[in-house]
């Protein structure tokens, strides 16, 4: 069995006096943040909550977030974090499917409409953690359920066991550049209901500080990372490229940025990208590969070792490497059929660890692996000969177009190099003549755009090459910053009427005008 209150009670005892937080309300301390914990997980058990419970939380990012999902495991339920981004049909979605009855917010802040009792952590008083009087739990029991980016479709949430949410914060702090004297304080602007959460527990678990942003503002970065207040920030490749982008402005030339180092990880990290944000902050980025299903460290790029990958550029080959695994991590390279691929053939990507999902909950109910099964992430990679995973493609991203695969990400490398100052996105766009055809849209681009592109279409192979080219003001995201494609093609679709041919076009439709 496990308590949560033994397992945090020392963390008080030892950092308690330390900042842990800071956040649009100002510094917290560890032994602040564990005592709003026990105070809302007193109200909780009051209530009636507990061990088989399933509480939501939903929190932009601060310290009561960091406190509310304390109090649900010091209370033996199960939670649930939910962004507070998400659409209302979004979040009904979550708590549907996680059955939750309870949401823990915060009063002050402005949500939208969720479909269930709401208790305001911010009117709960504070008491000292003390590790007697919690509830003991089954290690495999469910601990926290969180929810896929739905990129792919409607949302999933992944099981994760008390003993794994455990494992994992070891893991993650394991794999971490902590310093012993609790020097370091990480920056997160990303949703705590995702990664910002991870760093949060494995930072804090450690003696050291984060500093939480409600999103990215690069008036508000900027200036913190100058301040030398900041030692590490985590940063996705869209954040990053943000930040890169805004810190080129002729005020900030010749500014400092006395960053220890940048951890990227959700999506590939593109050369152009990298390139540029070490041209800006120096060669501190470190790349992680993690899924909701199973946190991050998956593999681990140290900033050294991502130097030299990226100083190989297409000598790297196929895909986008993103390291090593980290301990405990198992990868497997597939077939479509599942047996086990050579070394260097890419295929489905399969992963086991001891901080593996259990499953998922769906509308329809648990989907739960087998017992030392492993899971199919999806996504495309090879293993090279120095054991390194690249990642190729999603698997549901693979166009297939006049009988042949191609990978959105492979196109879009190619092509970005020419045009990089505008964001561009490779997909396929369904055709009853060549299945899916390879579609290039652009944001925002230049008068110039498709002439600049011209050398880089003509050193693609032949099937590899867009056919269709589209303009948009800005590409749709979901909640956490991901492009959202399936989005995107009914954008293309309400806008566009494509003329099936050999050489397919599109013809904008005449609003107003069934076509």
């Amino acid at each position: 069995m496990m308590n949560w209150g033994e397992e945090l009670a020392p963390l008080r005892q030892r950092y308690g006096a330390r900042i842990g937080i800071v956040d649009a309300d100002g510094q917290h301390r560890i032994g602040d943040v564990l005592d709003r914990a026990a105070g809302i997980a007193d109200e909780l058990r009051r209530l009636g909550f507990g061990p088989g419970d399933f509480v939501a939380t939903v929190f932009h990012n601060s310290a009561l977030a960091a406190a509310a999902s304390y109090a649900v495991a010091l209370a033996g339920a199960t939670e649930v974090p939910a962004n507070p981004a998400l659409s209302e049909a979004e979040l009904t979605h979550v708590m549907a499917c996680s059955t939750a009855r309870l949401a823990l917010v915060d009063g002050a802040d402005p949500l939208p409409a969720i479909p269930a009792r709401l208790l305001n952590v911010r009117a709960i008083a504070p008491r000292p953690l003390t590790p007697e009087g919690w509830p003991e739990v089954a290690p495999d029991a469910p601990s926290r359920i969180v929810f896929t980016s739905g990129t792919t479709g409607p949302a999933k949430g992944a099981i994760h066991s008390h003993r794994g949410r455990w494992a994992g914060t070891l893991m993650l702090r394991a794999a971490l550049p902590l310093l012993p004297d609790g020097a370091n304080r990480i920056l997160l602007m990303t949703p705590f209901s995702h990664g910002s959460s991870l760093l949060t527990f494995a930072f804090m678990a450690e003696g050291a500080s984060v500093h939480l942003l409600r999103g990215v503002d690069p008036e508000t970065v900027l200036p913190l990372l100058a301040s030398g207040a900041i030692t590490e920030v985590f940063a996705p490749p869209t954040v990053l490229a943000k930040l890169t982008a805004a810190a080129a402005a002729p005020e900030h030339t010749g500014r400092h940025w006395p960053l220890r180092m940048i951890l990227t990880g959700t999506a590939p990290l593109t050369p152009l990208t990298y390139r540029r944000a070490v041209d800006c902050f120096g060669p501190i980025i470190r790349v992680t590969y993690g899924k909701s299903e199973i946190f991050n460290p998956i593999t681990v790029l140290d900033p050294a070792e991502t130097a030299e990958v990226y100083a190989q550029g297409e000598a790297a080959g196929e895909g986008l490497c993103v390291g090593w695994p980290a301990t405990g991590v198992r990868i497997a390279i597939r077939d479509e059929t599942g047996d086990a691929l050579p070394q260097g053939e890419t295929g489905r990507i399969h992963l086991f660890s001891p901080h593996l999902s259990q499953g998922y909950m769906t509308l329809d109910g648990p989907r739960m692996l087998a017992p030392g099964e492993y899971h199919d992430t999806g996504d495309l990679g090879r293993i090279d000969a120095r054991g390194r995973l690249f990642l190729v493609s999603r698997q549901s991203d693979m166009m297939k177009t006049g009988g042949y695969k191609v990978s959105p990400d492979e196109v879009e490398r190619a092509l970005a190099p020419h045009l990089p100052e505008t964001e561009l996105i490779v997909l396929g766009y369904p055709s009853d003549y060549w299945g899916e055809i390879v579609t290039l849209v652009a944001a925002n681009p230049p008068p110039d755009w498709l002439d600049r592109l011209q050398p880089a279409l003509r050193e693609l192979t032949g099937y590899k090459r867009p056919r269709l080219f589209v303009t948009i003001d800005e590409l749709p995201r979901n909640s956490i910053g991901k492009i959202a494609r399936a989005q995107l093609r009914r954008w293309i679709g309400a806008h566009y009427q494509l003329v099936e041919q050999p050489r397919p076009q599109l013809r904008p439709r005449l609003a107003g005008v069934d076509q």
